[in-house]
């Protein structure tokens, strides 16, 4: 600091000493300001005498460095670029783009909103060789216009998100993505649906903020299960051969052996669509149901979770069992489920439990025991009756002085969507293949143990407890008392 005035030092020692680094920084500007009143002309300063074994610095190399620091105006950083640093300065020809180059269409932050049928797809997000409802929605966002080509080659470039993922062959009549797009022509929903195929379909999109994240902003969760009531009737185990008696038949395994049982005839399938459940029944599925509301430990509703994850303690905030539905003449129950989150599995498991309580007459209290440490085995209700309901944006609609985001302005659409490409689907998928005759086949036909707990007096033998990394104790060396 050879340019400040040691009197100007020596008045602000006590403030430098109390506070160190504002003094840096007021005599580091106070310095900068001395060197950039100099005079242009006038060429970097060097001392009378150099030290010794020290070089002389070239005046010519201090007054390029000096002459490089004035150019403080856009124009003058402009012309130095082009006589330094472009491609006719360097002599080279500009490399040509390939085709007509692209006109910047500004973008918007917005949420997408989306539903569709999951049957052939592997799920809802994007997996590597895998056929997924986003990678077609990318591609068709591309082709629309709506992604530009300089990102249309990766999807991770566009840096989505989902309100809520889905697993192999869910559906759902709403959800949401969360993406900045552009929006070139006069309808971009219509051009997006254009390259969609018709199980996909984009209901619309809503301009939100920028840091607007579809998941970790969505309150809740909306889904619904469809079951037919013939799951009900009582648990009838089939006979288990070694060998297959017909192409037909169905494996399961016992003790990893592999075993076989026959499918249900042409005429107990007959029997079973003309099944309709009881009142007391109905009643029992909605009791067992109502005892998930509230916040439990469902890490026997998922899978790779022990009983000591936090993230196993999930809140559910209303769950409604609908009056039976008869569809070409069977008839059907809806459950819907109003949750804060739910974890990989957790609702079929959820499901599942309830069925096979009431079908079984087993204690209610068995789902109480599922959310306490002991591990067991609960089956998966098949997939193909779930969907997902739409997301839920609460808190963010409240406070946003943007347009809400809510699914009822395209209510009708989404209906009508529902009743072709999901509901008419999961009603044709059951009658062509007995998804649900297979699953309750294979439960009442299994020859272990592990669905010993289903009985009336609500105990868990212990050959159904199921022994894995996070609820069993490590071995521990035993000392035995001395006499």
């Amino acid at each position: 600091m050879s340019d400040i005035p040691r009197e100007a030092w020596n008045e602000n020692a006590n403030f430098s000493r109390h506070h160190p680094r504002l003094a840096v920084l007021f005599f580091s500007l106070v310095e900068m300001g001395s060197y950039f009143s100099r005079p242009e002309t006038m060429p970097a300063e060097e001392p009378e005498t150099a030290r010794t074994g020290e070089k002389r610095k070239s005046t010519a190399n201090n007054a390029s460095s000096s002459a490089s620091k004035r150019n403080k105006t856009t124009k003058q950083r402009r012309d130095h670029f082009r006589k330094n640093q472009s491609w006719e300065s360097r002599g080279d020809n500009r490399p040509e783009r390939d085709g007509p180059k692209e006109a910047r269409i500004p973008k918007k932050k917005v949420a997408l909103l989306i539903g569709f049928n999951g049957t052939g797809y592997q799920g809802m997000q994007l997996n590597p060789n895998a056929k997924s409802i986003e990678d077609d929605v990318f591609k068709a966002l591309c082709k629309a216009g709506a992604i530009s080509k300089d990102n249309s080659d990766d999807p991770k470039k566009v840096q989505w998100m989902r309100a809520a993922r889905t697993d192999k062959g869910v559906h759902a009549a709403g959800n949401v993505l969360s993406l900045k797009m552009s929006m070139p022509g006069d309808d971009i929903i219509r051009d997006i649906n254009s390259h969609l195929p018709d199980q996909i379909r984009v209901w619309g999109y809503v301009p939100t903020k920028r840091s607007f994240h579809a998941k970790t902003q969505c309150d809740s969760r909306v889904y619904e299960y469809l079951l037919p009531t013939y799951a009900f009737m009582p648990p009838s185990p089939r006979e288990l051969c070694d060998t297959p008696q017909s192409e037909n038949d169905l494996k399961i395994f016992q003790n990893d052996v592999e075993k076989y049982i026959a499918r249900s005839t042409p005429e107990e399938l007959r029997a079973k669509d003309g099944y309709r459940i009881s009142e007391q029944q109905l009643a029992q599925f909605r009791e067992a149901l109502s005892k998930f509301v509230g916040t439990h430990n469902f890490h026997n509703y998922t899978i790779g979770r022990g009983a000591k994850d936090r993230s196993c303690n999930r809140y559910i905030m209303d769950l409604k069992v609908e009056d039976p539905i008869y569809i070409n003449g069977a008839e059907w129950l809806s459950v819907k489920l109003h949750g804060q989150s739910f974890m990989l599995h957790q609702i079929r498991k959820m499901i599942s439990m309830a069925l096979l309580i009431v079908r079984s007459e087993s204690a209610m209290s068995l789902i109480d025991k599922s959310f306490e440490e002991t591990r067991i085995n609960i089956p998966k209700a098949p997939a193909v009756g779930l969907l997902l309901e739409r997301p839920v944006y609460s808190a963010y609609n409240k406070h946003t002085e943007r347009d809400p985001i809510d699914f009822d302005a395209y209510k009708d659409t989404i209906e009508e969507f529902k009743q072709t490409w999901i509901y008419k689907k999961i009603f044709e998928e059951e009658r062509e293949n007995g998804i649900f005759d297979v699953f309750l086949a294979s439960v009442d036909s299994n020859p272990g143990p592990e669905f010993s707990y289903l009985n009336a007096e609500g105990v868990i033998p212990e050959d159904a407890i199921v022994h894995t990394k996070h609820n069993t104790p490590k071995k521990e060396e035993v000392v035995e008392d001395e006499d």
